[in-house]
């Protein structure tokens, strides 16, 4: 760009991108100032100082690193994103398979209704689909150019901030040069879509660890993700996934700390925002790590559909026998949920479950608890106690019925195609971008041509 803007010399600018090129982080002197200093220390070796003295020219450390950190962000979160959409077809090709695998749904931690497998995976995927919409929202705005905003006010040089923004893959330029280098907020968005998906993330593992106890007994954790006891022989503990959820907390308190520490500062640049900058990128390797995980531990779980003697002991058919006093018998649905509590009442007293309901039964409790004559017929009471068919009667949109979940995911199917799709678009832009930089680079570090002269009063 100052070779084209004629601000210093072709020849000059040839040799330093020349020199640039050559850079190897592991070969800069690790005793200069900072990483910006080392560059420039390098080049000036390579082309001398009447040369090198101009690679800084309309720069400053301000606009550089948080361009820098821009460009290395965007990355990590197309990194991501990537790696949420995998887990997300990890979870939608595991539900496939247990479209008619019935596990108990708790509230509470009390058994609630029976839903399938795929139904709970498929609220997952859902809720991985928001993460991944907060991070494509936020990268919009992480990929804004500060590049030329200088310290503070620009530059008297007659620079291009678009042409940079363009050769350094940027949608276009942060304009506002003291909100350019002043501002950290891409930074805190990052952090707290960062912190929103290691929540999701944490709630699944707790999920997993719950179930995986055999006082549950619904899944059974692939070996490689647990270890035993070092006196106990029969533990098989959860311990990767107690790992995530313990460092889901770090990701939160990160973004804290973030916050905390930019609530306060005067505008334009401050030494604090280096403090942030590592609480970032340990948010992004928190991330990367457990998306990977669970991508690989869901397909491997081992799902118990041995629901019934649970579903009895817990009641988990009281809703439906209540909905059906409703339906065939014209109860109203406050004095049905009555009667079938105080039914419930009667069977746990009597160390009961709805196995035992009888039709006469029911009619006792509910001329003694609402005062009125029922006579049910014991199909009915049947029909409302068996998972299966209770599971294929919640027929509604985004119910766990075996068709309408067979319906989500083919559905979420084709959402994910279109989300990668836009994934794909950004990571090549980026590249086309810096393969365009870098023929650029190329031919005008090879460039000897004098054609561009320099500013007249330039003291180049």
């Amino acid at each position: 760009m100052l070779m084209t803007q004629k601000i210093i010399q072709w020849q000059d600018g040839a040799k330093i991108l020349s020199a640039l090129a050559k850079q190897n982080s592991q070969k800069l002197d690790p005793d200069a100032e900072d990483i910006h200093m080392a560059v420039e220390e390098a080049v000036l070796a390579e082309t001398g100082p009447e040369v090198g003295g101009n690679l800084h020219i309309a720069k400053s450390r301000n606009d550089q690193v948080t361009t820098a950190i821009r460009m290395a962000l965007r990355k990590e979160l197309l990194g991501i994103m990537q790696q949420v959409l995998d887990t997300q077809e990890s979870f939608l090709a595991t539900a496939g398979k247990h479209t008619e695998t019935i596990i108990l749904a708790y509230t509470h931690l009390q058994p609630a209704q029976p839903v399938t497998f795929a139904h709970y995976l498929l609220s997952y995927v859902d809720g991985l689909g928001r993460d991944l919409q907060r991070l494509q929202s936020v990268y919009t705005r992480v990929n804004l150019c500060p590049l030329g905003a200088g310290a503070l006010a620009t530059t008297s040089f007659p620079i291009n901030r678009k042409t940079t923004a363009e050769l350094l893959g940027f949608d276009t330029v942060l304009e506002n040069s003291i909100d350019a280098v002043g501002s950290r907020d891409f930074i805190l968005e990052t952090q707290s879509a960062l912190t929103l998906l290691a929540v999701n993330l944490s709630r699944l593992a707790e999920d997993l660890i719950i179930w995986s106890s055999p006082e549950f007994g619904t899944v059974e954790l692939p070996d490689e993700f647990t270890s035993t006891s070092s006196i106990m022989p029969q533990k098989k503990n959860p311990e990767v996934l107690e790992v995530i959820r313990a460092r889901a907390s770090y990701a939160l308190g990160d973004f804290v700390a973030s916050a905390a520490a930019l609530k306060s500062l005067p505008t334009t640049y401050n030494l604090d925002f280096q403090e942030i900058t590592p609480k970032l990128w340990a948010s992004t390797d928190n991330l990367h790590a457990a998306l990977n995980i669970f991508a690989q531990l869901i397909p491997n779980l081992k799902v118990s559909s041995n629901v019934e003697g649970k579903a009895a002991a817990g009641f988990v058919g009281a809703t439906e026998l209540a909905n059906m006093l409703v339906r065939k018998y014209n109860v109203a649905f406050r004095t049905s949920h009555k009667i079938v509590g105080a039914l419930v009442k009667v069977l746990v007293d009597s160390k009961q479950t709805l196995l035992e309901a009888t039709p006469e039964l029911l009619a006792k409790v509910a001329q003694e608890s609402s005062g009125i004559k029922l006579t049910v017929k014991r199909l009915d009471i049947v029909e409302c106690i068996n998972p299966r068919e209770l599971v294929e009667t919640y027929k509604v949109q985004g119910g766990p019925s075996t068709a309408e979940v067979e319906r989500a995911i083919i559905s979420t199917s084709k959402t994910l195609t279109q989300t990668k799709t836009n994934i794909i678009k950004l990571q090549t832009n980026l590249a086309n971008a810096e393969n365009t930089l870098n023929s650029t680079v190329k031919s005008h570090s090879q460039s000897i041509s004098s054609k561009n002269g320099r500013l007249k009063n330039s003291k180049l």
